[in-house]
C-alpha cells in the first residue's frame, strides 16, 4: 500500500490575479507548477500548516479564506491529499526561496501553465469560481 501524504495548497489571490510557483529540478514533479504549500506535520491543522508552509517557503504571511477542494491524486512515490485554501496576503510580498520561480497570473490564463496533476482540479475549480 502506498504512503498517504496530507498537504496543503494556497491560492493566494489579488482581484483576479493568482499566485503560482513553479516546482525546482531538486524537487519530485521538476517544472511543474503548484500552489505553494506543504505536508501538514502530526499534530498541526490544515490552516496551521498552511500558515507555517507559506512562512517557510515564501516568507510571507496570510490570512485564510475558505477551503477550495480536497483532490486525491496517485503519484509513484505515494497519495497526495491536497487540501487548497483562498488566501490573501497580510504582510511582505512572497520572497523565492525553494521554487524555480513564482509568479502572479491571471485567473483566464491559469490553465496555460502546466499544472502537478494534484492541483488541476482546485485550478478548475478557481477558473469557475471567478467564472473566467
Amino acid at each position: 500500500m502506498k504512503k498517504r501524504i496530507n498537504v496543503v495548497g494556497a491560492v493566494l489571490t489579488r482581484g483576479h490575479m493568482i499566485l503560482a510557483a513553479q516546482r525546482s529540478a531538486t524537487m519530485s514533479l521538476p517544472g511543474m507548477w503548484e500552489f505553494p504549500g506543504g505536508k501538514i506535520e502530526p499534530g498541526e491543522s490544515p490552516k496551521q500548516a498552511l500558515l507555517r508552509e507559506l512562512d517557510e517557503e515564501l516568507h510571507c504571511s496570510a490570512e485564510i479564506g475558505a477551503h477550495i477542494r480536497t483532490t486525491e491524486y496517485e503519484y509513484e512515490f505515494g497519495i497526495v491529499i491536497l487540501n487548497t485554501y483562498y488566501c490573501s496576503l497580510t504582510g511582505d510580498e512572497p520572497r523565492l526561496t525553494e521554487h524555480a520561480e513564482i509568479r502572479w497570473i491571471h485567473v483566464a490564463q491559469l490553465d496555460q501553465l502546466d499544472w502537478a496533476p494534484a492541483d488541476i482540479p482546485a485550478v478548475e475549480q478557481v477558473i469557475r469560481d471567478f467564472q473566467v
